[in-house]
């Protein structure tokens, strides 16, 4: 799970299924790891035996989808960026930071179990030797990292990942944290830099008189709600069609784990993982305006990732250099949260792509760092087309078609349209697939792959998922956070205390909170 190259997935009742990179690497010592397997995915609807489309017509829509012509949505980009914080947390494998010897089986099981409480920035805890590198000596805070003085700017602390020590650049600019993916990019690098800030600023500011024994759990109960209410009322009703989420947060699951104890172990659908929750792709913008040094659009995707430790190498450079520190302004729109002296000009606010069947351009060409690919791989590999890969993906777990979900979902009682086949073949402001034979044109719109599927229906949705795609998301991240050992879901009265009411806290009520409502901080460079 680490890197998009290396997936595999751990299926329940049917065993690992993996393409690319041999199985699962263990990660514990062989005895332990043998006594329970790794992250957990399961099947939510049927298998889509039979029913996959070829790889010459994976490779013509692939190519379609990549072509850049969608256009801008509504959203503001960070949730682009948050999207993908929020999908490593929930599928981060916390046995890799965790020390065999000290944990049971049944512990091993949870840490290989889906659950919305920031395993991927707090790692097994202070108290887990394995996991103390990422906390400073009073295993109280989380490590932070200091950028390197560019272009002007003085080295900043507090704006890059904790990185390594050793005597290899290579090796002096690996992140301490738990998750690496968090390091894949910059936009998400410096998103897990601004949760280490919130976690230090509770901790900080919220623990009054707790007794020193009790303090790292409450700091981190206090913010694991807040995230949960944030994604919950923030993030999700902005992708995904809010009566949906709102009925499955206020009435329960009709298709996912319905009627479990909360007690019992989550586990993850793959129909989430490969299918419903990579609509994040088709939100990625080919440039930003990144800061007041990367204006005008110059912050292109291929400079974040350039500028991340895991898919480029900061530039040469064993620190984030201060000139690429993220201005989170021109990616959350602080005016919500009635902040006018925050906003940016509307030309210099970045909002994320229309979510719809098109990705930009230079996902056609991922980093080979990134896929686990030799750096000789040629740019126009179709396995550098991300487009391709998801696609690819689902033919190997066997997915299950969106028509097929479609008709799962409403047998559980769930109220939503199919598309039609028009609807599939035509779509609304998203990809024509004109260049795909009738025969192909026609397989695709019969057995339509469920992550094309799933944008498709937002296509007809304003850019916001429904039907199928929307109930995929709103079940799984109503389990996920049941499943959490702290929980909004199970402690319905909680309500957030760090926003302006007790009803609400956004993303930038976050981000004012871990920034103290400073403009200095929040744009470092102006």
């Amino acid at each position: 799970m680490a890197t998009h190259g290396s997936e595999s997935f751990f299926v329940l009742g049917e065993g690992l299924l993996d393409k690319t990179a041999g199985g699962r690497p263990p990660t514990l010592a062989a005895d332990v790891e043998a006594v329970t397997p790794p992250f957990r995915f399961s099947r939510l609807g049927p298998r889509g035996t039979g029913r996959q489309i070829s790889e010459a017509i994976r490779k013509k829509v692939g190519s379609l989808m990549a072509a850049g012509t969608g256009g801008a949505g509504q959203i503001p980009a960070g949730f682009t960026y948050l999207g993908q914080f929020t999908d490593h947390d929930l599928t981060f494998d916390k046995t890799g930071v965790m020390l065999g010897d000290h944990v049971s089986p049944a512990h091993l099981i949870q840490a290989r179990s889906p659950a919305l409480d920031l395993d991927s920035l707090y790692g097994a805890g202070p108290g887990d030797p394995a996991s103390a590198q990422f906390y400073e000596p009073d295993g109280l805070h989380l490590k932070t990292g200091k950028s390197k003085a560019d272009g002007g700017f003085a080295a900043m602390d507090g704006f890059d990942l904790p990185r390594g020590a050793g005597t290899t650049n290579a090796q002096k600019r690996k992140a301490i944290i738990p998750d690496p993916r968090n390091d894949e990019n910059l936009a998400v690098a410096q998103t897990h830099c601004a949760m280490i800030r919130f976690h230090n600023r509770v901790v900080d500011t919220q623990l009054g008189s707790v007794p020193p024994s009790l303090k790292f759990i409450t700091a981190r109960e206090i913010v694991t709600k807040h995230y949960q209410w944030m994604v919950r009322t923030d993030y999700l009703p902005r992708i995904c069609a809010p009566g949906v989420v709102n009925d499955v947060f206020n009435n329960g699951r009709k298709a996912f784990e319905v009627g479990l104890p909360a007690t019992d172990v989550p586990t993850m659908p793959i129909e989430f993982s490969v299918g419903a929750f990579r609509l994040g792709h088709s939100m990625i913008r080919a440039a930003y305006s990144w800061n007041k040094v990367f204006d005008d659009l110059t912050g292109t995707l291929d400079y974040l990732f350039t500028f991340s430790g895991l898919s480029g190498d900061l530039g040469g450079q064993t620190r984030l250099i201060s000139t690429w520190i993220a201005d989170f302004r021109r990616l959350y729109d602080f005016a919500e949260a009635g902040k006018p002296n925050l906003e940016v000009p509307a030309n210099k606010f970045n909002r994320a792509m229309r979510i719809d069947t098109s990705i930009v351009d230079p996902l056609r060409h991922l980093p080979t760092n990134t896929i686990d690919a030799p750096a000789s791989m040629p740019s126009n590999d179709p396995d550098r087309n991300l487009a391709f890969r998801n696609l690819t993906r689902a033919n190997m777990v066997t997915l299950a078609t969106g028509q097929q979900m479609a008709t799962f979902l409403r047998g559980k009682g769930v109220n939503l349209t199919k598309l039609t086949s028009a609807q599939i073949r035509d779509g609304s402001g998203g990809i024509e697939l004109g260049g795909l034979t009738k025969n192909q044109r026609q397989a695709l719109v019969r057995n339509t792959p469920l992550w094309f599927y799933i944008l498709r229906e937002a296509e007809f949705n304003a850019g916001r998922l429904k039907g199928v795609g929307a109930r995929i998301v709103a079940e799984t991240f109503n389990r996920a956070i049941e499943g959490s050992q702290f929980s909004i879901v199970n402690d319905a009265a909680w309500r957030p205390t760090l926003g302006p009411d007790n009803n609400t806290f956004r993303m930038v009520d976050l981000l004012l909170f871990a920034f103290e409502g400073k403009k200095s901080l929040l744009a470092p460079l102006g």
